[in-house]
């Protein structure tokens, strides 16, 4: 088992997160968000009533 460390700072509708491998950004809500991840990933999340939800990667990762 790997040491990981994870931190998210809310700043209302945006979203830092801070970890080993970086730093990313989040803005949105719980039924819309749109995540850059810190590696470069950009992810659309829509979450639906009932426990439905879709996660569409927009963009690859960096090099």
């Amino acid at each position: 088992m790997g040491l990981s460390y994870r931190k998210s700072i809310k700043f209302g509708p945006f979203r830092l997160n801070l970890s080993r491998r970086g730093v990313g950004h989040s803005w949105g809500n719980r039924a819309f968000r749109v995540t850059r991840t810190a590696d470069g990933r950009r992810t659309l999340s829509v979450n639906l009533p009932g426990g439905f939800h879709w996660r569409k990667t927009l963009s690859g990762r960096r090099r």
